[in-house]
């Protein structure tokens, strides 16, 4: 019941389709059972005048006077019956198209907003291939076995339970002859299944891994030529695909075992069914007609039998891809309980008393954290790398939850807000932006879209990157290529500064973003940012203390705590951590004018 739940959920919405489709599917069995029932009438009836087989209906249709008259009559009825089973056929396999497409359709639309709406955790563990595979190649696999694998179940029983009645009307004994073998290679298959399932589900991780060393290769490419590892990634790509072929061998093995030995229990069945006719039909237990139609009908149940094995074996392949689906459905949304309260946000932000530590830690990331930025001042966050400042402006967004302390906006603790309204108040502006494989204007635009090209252009200004475009001979219209590989760090930097001033927030949030800008070019677009978003709460996160300086207030942190905050002039006055960092980047910077000037 759990695997038919399992089956039958992601129908939702479309099973009435498979109900017409599965109609169709039976009556075409039933009038194919009555094929061999012609050839019974002709010799048995109509040229040797012994009982006939086909239904009454049929029956009345072919009654003439003459021999010659009742075989034009059977040729032309058989003619018509074949032209009308053609006709359901080819609507049953439209009904089936449309139903299996719009199966594939949902379940690609319902996975794809389920992991966009799959935690920052979640996805910081996740494999990208992995997911890949599993939002393509395992939704197409449920949706060839619903479409074609399932059906043909139906077709098996129907086929097989109408072909026992045909042959049971003809001779009950001739047909428990002809069905002898058929509960051996039903236990053959399901011994099959049992043992291709296990396979199918490492052929499937051993996949997964390939795709992933493949989706990290090709997108880390400029990392892997930079530093010459194209071996060492063909390498680690061999291996994988190693496993994958040696996997696939064992179960493409196994599947040529099982198909020969069922090709032979279904020869011995022929064998039987063919020796016992004729000897029925010398003695005259069975009719001329009766024993080819029996024939017929063994390969009406024994051929579909055989095909009982891919079923089988598609059928493990299926409940597997069901099963990774399931891994990714059955995980909590990031939404679930989410508030449904959307309070106005201004630009007030504090911190009480904050604590974070990730789940497979051992020892807090952040304790004790406590400030207050008021609307419109900018705060900068400064400290060594691990310090925590990335973890704290994940928890302003809530890609991360504190266990302690409190986080307000506008004195609302962020747990009682809207997560979607949270966001849409605060922008980001990531170390690493990620660019899309556009036009530089649909990049900045992208937050946007019906923003006028003025806006555009101002938001390019702004973030000291219009003078670059228009020296660009496409302009706007350039195309920056999949993650902006044809454009430099402070370029793409920029770029994703540009898009976030597009919509005015009440709070932005710059994550080391300008540490691949020159130190002139940084202190433009603060000044910019001051000039027109002087309402906006801002945060920045930097190494850089030119960049720092300027903040309303610096906070400094240490192994996850608070250890100073003040002005740049009142840190340095205090002789701490702040002022070894200053005197560190200003002796460097000094040291490299010196050595730039030739002087010793």
């Amino acid at each position: 019941m759990k695997r038919l739940k399992q089956f039958f959920k992601w129908m939702k919405g479309n099973k009435r389709y498979y109900l017409v489709a599965s109609l169709l599917l039976i009556s075409l069995q039933y009038f194919r059972t009555l094929t061999p029932l012609f050839i019974q009438h002709t010799i048995d009836t109509i040229l040797l005048g012994k009982e006939s087989n086909l239904p009454g209906f049929i029956q009345n249709l072919l009654n003439a006077d003459t021999v010659q008259k009742q075989l034009l009559l059977i040729a032309v009825v058989y003619v018509l019956f074949a032209l009308m089973r053609v006709i359901i056929m080819v609507i049953r396999r439209f009904v089936n198209a449309f139903f299996t497409e719009r199966i594939a359709y949902n379940m690609r639309n319902t996975l794809y907003k389920k992991i966009q709406n799959l935690s920052f955790s979640y996805h910081s563990k996740a494999e990208t291939g992995d997911l890949i595979q599993r939002c393509t190649t395992d939704v197409e696999t449920y949706r060839v076995f619903v479409g074609e694998q399932l059906i043909e179940i139906l077709r098996l029983i129907f086929l097989m339970g109408f072909s026992i009645m045909q042959m049971s009307r003809m001779s009950g004994r001739m047909t428990l002859i002809s069905l002898v073998i058929t509960p051996v290679i039903f236990g053959i298959s399901f011994i099959y299944f049992l043992k291709v399932k296990k396979i199918f589900k490492k052929v499937e991780e051993a996949e997964a891994k390939m795709t992933t060393t493949i989706q990290e290769s090709v997108t880390g490419i400029r990392v892997v030529k930079a530093f010459a590892k194209e071996k060492v990634e063909i390498d680690k790509f061999n291996g994988n695909s190693e496993v994958y072929m040696e996997e696939q061998y064992k179960l493409l093995r196994l599947m040529a075992i099982f198909w020969g030995g069922t090709d032979f229990i279904i020869f011995i069945q022929y064998c039987l069914t063919l020796s016992i006719g004729i000897y029925y039909s010398v003695n005259g237990v069975l009719d001329p007609g009766q024993f080819i139609a029996f024939l017929s009908y063994v390969g009406m149940i024994v051929w579909p039998m055989r095909q009982l094995g891919r079923i089988v074996g598609d059928f493990g392949k299926t409940t597997v891809a069901l099963d990774r689906l399931d891994e990714i459905m059955l995980v909590d949304s990031e939404y679930v309980n989410d508030s449904d309260n959307k309070p106005e946000i201004t630009g007030l932000v504090e911190f009480k008393n904050v604590g974070f530590q990730f789940d497979d830690d051992d020892k807090p990331l952040l304790k004790n954290i406590s400030f207050k930025v008021n609307k419109g001042e900018s705060i900068a966050i400064v400290g060594k790398t691990g310090s925590g400042k990335s973890t704290l402006i994940n928890l302003i967004i809530r890609l991360l939850d504190n266990q302690e302390g409190k986080i307000e906006f506008d004195g609302v603790d962020i747990k009682d807000i809207n997560k979607k309204h949270l966001r849409e108040n605060v922008g980001i502006i990531m170390q690493e932006p990620f660019l899309y494989s556009r036009t530089l204007y649909d990049n900045i635009s992208i937050m946007n879209k019906n923003a006028p090209e003025d806006q555009v252009y101002q938001a390019a200004t702004i973030a000291s990157l219009h003078d670059d475009i228009k020296a660009f001979e496409g302009g706007y219209s350039t195309m920056v290529g999949e993650r902006g590989v044809t454009l430099s760090g402070g370029q793409k930097q920029r770029v994703a500064i540009a898009r976030m001033l597009l919509n005015d927030k009440p709070v932005l949030v710059f994550d080391d973003s300008l540490s691949a800008v020159d130190t002139e070019t940084d202190i433009q677009i603060r000044n910019a940012l001051n000039k027109h978003w002087k309402n906006t709460t801002v945060f920045i996160i930097t190494h850089r203390i030119t960049t720092a300086m300027e903040a309303d207030k610096i906070i400094v942190l240490d192994k996850g705590e608070i250890v100073e905050s003040g002005t740049h002039q009142s840190l340095l006055r205090d002789d701490g951590i702040y002022a070894q960092l200053w005197d560190i980047q200003t002796n460097v910077e000094y040291d490299f004018m010196k050595l730039d000037k030739g002087v010793e």
